[in-house]
């Protein structure tokens, strides 16, 4: 697998707001959900409920996996590997309202639970199928 930093077309589509799914390590082995995520500078966004077991996962190992896919052929994706680097309160909600306008246009509505954010450093990286400036298929392992 390739390491970071990733190519500007693999860039470009992890910065469109695709489905996305995360895996965390539990104590009986992977655990996957689909998650929002935001991806700046290089680095992965995703913001959590501090109820959520995938957060009580990521403070006992850092350890993550995010699979991106293309919104209109999930035969396009792309899956970044990597750790937690800075996981924080949220608590003026202002990075779950980001990642909720960058996925519905709107402020999130759930305003009555604690938010944990979690800025995931990307290690390495493998994509298929056709990436947004390319002509070619691309397999990176």
């Amino acid at each position: 697998m390739p390491k970071a930093p990733l190519p500007d077309d693999v860039s470009a589509f992890l910065a469109r707001p695709n489905p996305a799914v995360m895996a965390t390590i539990g104590p009986a082995g992977p655990v996957s959900v689909a998650t929002w995520y935001l991806w700046e500078d290089g680095r992965v966004l995703v913001n959590l409920d501090e109820g959520r077991k995938r957060l009580e996962h990521l403070r006992a190992d850092p350890r993550v996996s995010l699979t991106v896919l293309d919104e209109e052929s999930w035969y396009t994706h792309v899956s970044v590997q990597g750790r937690v680097v800075d996981l924080h309160d949220d608590a003026d909600l202002a990075d779950i309202d980001r990642l909720a306008r960058h996925y519905t246009g709107g402020p999130y509505r759930r305003r009555d639970r604690r938010r944990v954010s979690a800025w995931i450093e990307v290690d390495r990286w493998h994509g298929w199928g056709r990436l947004e400036n390319t002509d070619v298929d691309h397999h990176r392992r």
